[in-house]
């Protein structure tokens, strides 16, 4: 299993030197379509406690209790280093159904999930559509801040 070992945002970024750029001009991205969703390092769930211990840099923020009654942070939209790609977690959903499903196939996206999609360079996505996500994204948020708390206590 890969594991991105890093105790911050800068040492997230300089974890792997080769993707560093890709991570940047996904901020850039994030950063213009969706200013209100802040970035900061998600450092994953402590040990001992229900949840994932994935690292990753975060956009947003949002409070849900887990199965175990106890509450954990989780990003917006979460953004992982994986061992040949790079994944964006997204926990918004729109109509009740995940929005990335929506977008699935105009990202130029290596792969998608129910709610997530990977890609191996930022070269390879279609900026655009990923700005369209994101502002979508943010909007819905910034209208409903429940709404990811709806979808990840349902998941």
């Amino acid at each position: 299993m890969f594991r991105v070992t890093a105790d911050s945002l800068d040492a997230y970024l300089d974890f792997d030197p080769a993707r560093k750029p890709d991570l940047v001009r996904l901020h850039e991205v994030m950063r213009k379509a969706a200013p209100n969703l802040k970035r900061h390092f998600h450092k994953g769930t402590p040990a001992g406690q229900a949840g994932m211990r994935m690292q990753m840099i975060g956009y947003g923020k949002f409070r849900y209790a887990i199965k175990s009654g106890s509450a954990t942070d989780w990003p917006v939209v979460g953004v992982a280093l994986q061992k040949n790609y790079v994944s964006v977690y997204v926990a918004v959903t729109k109509q009740d159904a995940p929005i990335v499903q929506a977008y699935a196939g105009k990202l130029g996206e290596l792969r998608s999930g129910r709610n997530n999609f990977s890609f191996e360079r930022f070269d390879g996505l279609n900026a655009s559509a990923l700005s369209s996500l994101v502002s979508e994204v943010a909007a819905i948020f910034t209208a409903d801040p429940e709404n990811p708390v709806r979808y990840m206590q349902g998941a």
